[in-house]
């Protein structure tokens, strides 16, 4: 989930953490702020860097990445397994 205030240079050094781990499956999404009690919004990315760190993803090697606003960690995750193989 992003949007907390990470640095780009932070969510770039966990992309290749992640994939260092053996990490296939990636799904990066936006922070939704569900009430006032909870942590604001620190920042709202844009369709197109979503984009970006999906290509980023996939140089990096994950057999599969979602990226947009609205993507959870559930996010077609039949479709993720079955595109890996798994």
């Amino acid at each position: 989930i992003l949007g907390l205030g990470e640095e780009h240079e932070e969510l770039l050094a966990t992309l290749s953490d992640l994939r260092a781990a053996d990490v296939n499956i990636l799904t990066l999404g936006q922070y939704l702020r569900p009430s006032p009690q909870h942590l604001p919004i620190a920042r709202f990315y844009r369709p197109d860097e979503f984009r970006e760190l999906a290509e980023e993803g996939a140089r990096l090697g994950f057999a599969h990445v979602e990226a947009g606003p609205l993507v959870r960690s559930s996010y077609h995750a039949k479709r993720q397994v079955a595109a890996i193989g798994s």
